[in-house]
C-alpha cells in the first residue's frame, strides 16, 4: 500500500506545473564615449615670447619713424632747440643745486640734443669758477652685452673717440689710475641727464635698442636702494619731434620710466619727485 501511495504521489508531482524562473535582467547597451580632447593651448613661455616680439617690432617701427622726423629737422631748427634746452637746464635751480651728476656726451651723427654747454658748466676751466664745478660721470660702453659704465672726468680732454667716433672717457686717467666708476662711488648722484629716441608725458622712454641705459639705471637704482640714498632725478632731453602721444610708446618690464622731460618748450615734470624738486 505504501509503495502504491508513493507511486501515486510521484505521478501527481510529475504533473504539477514547474515554477517559472525569474527572467534574466536585461541591460541597455550604453556607449561610453571618450571625453573630447582639450584643444592645445600655447604655453605661457610661447605667449610671453610672442608678446615680447610684438613689442620689439613696434619699437623698431617707431624708431624708424622718429629717425625720419629727426632727419627732417633743419640745422637751424636743431640749433635753436639745442640752445633753448641747454639754457633751460643751466638756468634751473635743480641743476644749480646738483653737486654730482651723470650726463651723456651728445653725438651729432645720432642727432642727440647737444650737451656741450652743460658739460662745460660742470667742468669750468677758468680760475675763480671752481665753486661751479660738479662731479661729472659720463658713459663708456664696454661691450655689446648692455654693459655700460659711468666714469668720472675732470676735463673734456679725458674723452677719446671709440670705434663709432663717439666720444667716451678713457678707462684710465693721465696718471694711469682707473677712473672712478659711479657704481663704486661712496656718494650718490643727484641728477642723470638722458638721451633717447622717443618719450611721452607719462615717463615712457624709447631708447635706441641696445638696452644700455635701462640696464645701467636698474643697477644704479638698486645700488641707491641698498645704500639708502635718494634716487637721482632722471631727466630726458629731447627735440620737439621726439615727444609722443600717450600710449604710442610700447614698453616692457625692463624699460625704466623717467622723471621729467626738457624740450625747447620747457620742463615737463612727471614723477612726484620731479614735481617737488623742479618747482
Amino acid at each position: 500500500m505504501i509503495k502504491n501511495a508513493v507511486a501515486t504521489l510521484m505521478v501527481r508531482l510529475h504533473h504539477l506545473p514547474l515554477p517559472r524562473a525569474a527572467p534574466a535582467p536585461t541591460y541597455r547597451c550604453r556607449r561610453h564615449l571618450a571625453p573630447p580632447l582639450p584643444r592645445p593651448r600655447a604655453s605661457a613661455a610661447a605667449m610671453s615670447t610672442a608678446a615680447e616680439q610684438a613689442v620689439a617690432d613696434q619699437k623698431r617701427a617707431l624708431r624708424a619713424e622718429v629717425r625720419r622726423a629727426l632727419k627732417a629737422l633743419s640745422p637751424d631748427q636743431r640749433a635753436s632747440e639745442d640752445l633753448a634746452i641747454q639754457t633751460t637746464i643751466l638756468d634751473s635751480s635743480w641743476f644749480k643745486a646738483s653737486k654730482r651728476l651723470c650726463a651723456y656726451i651728445s653725438c651729432q651723427q645720432l642727432r642727440e640734443v647737444d650737451t656741450s654747454k652743460i658739460l662745460a658748466q660742470c667742468l669750468p676751466s677758468n680760475t675763480g669758477q671752481e665753486e661751479l664745478a660738479k662731479d661729472l660721470y659720463v658713459p663708456r660702453v664696454e661691450d655689446k652685452n648692455r654693459n655700460m659704465r659711468m666714469l668720472k672726468i675732470t676735463t673734456m680732454d679725458d674723452l677719446v673717440k671709440n670705434s663709432m667716433n663717439i666720444l667716451e672717457p678713457s678707462p684710465v686717467d693721465a696718471t694711469g689710475n682707473d677712473r672712478e666708476d659711479v657704481l663704486s662711488s661712496s656718494s650718490p648722484v643727484d641728477l642723470l641727464l638722458l638721451p633717447g629716441q622717443a618719450f611721452d608725458r607719462t615717463g615712457r622712454r624709447l631708447g635706441r635698442g641696445g638696452g644700455y641705459y635701462d640696464t645701467f639705471l636698474m643697477k644704479y637704482q638698486e645700488l641707491a636702494k641698498e645704500k639708502g640714498w635718494n634716487q637721482p632725478l632722471l631727466v630726458a632731453l629731447l627735440y620737439s619731434v621726439q615727444i609722443m602721444d600717450e600710449g604710442v610708446i610700447p614698453v616692457n618690464s625692463t624699460d625704466v620710466p623717467i622723471d621729467a622731460l626738457v624740450s625747447s618748450s620747457g620742463v615737463i615734470p612727471i614723477s612726484a619727485a620731479a614735481v617737488q624738486r623742479m618747482q
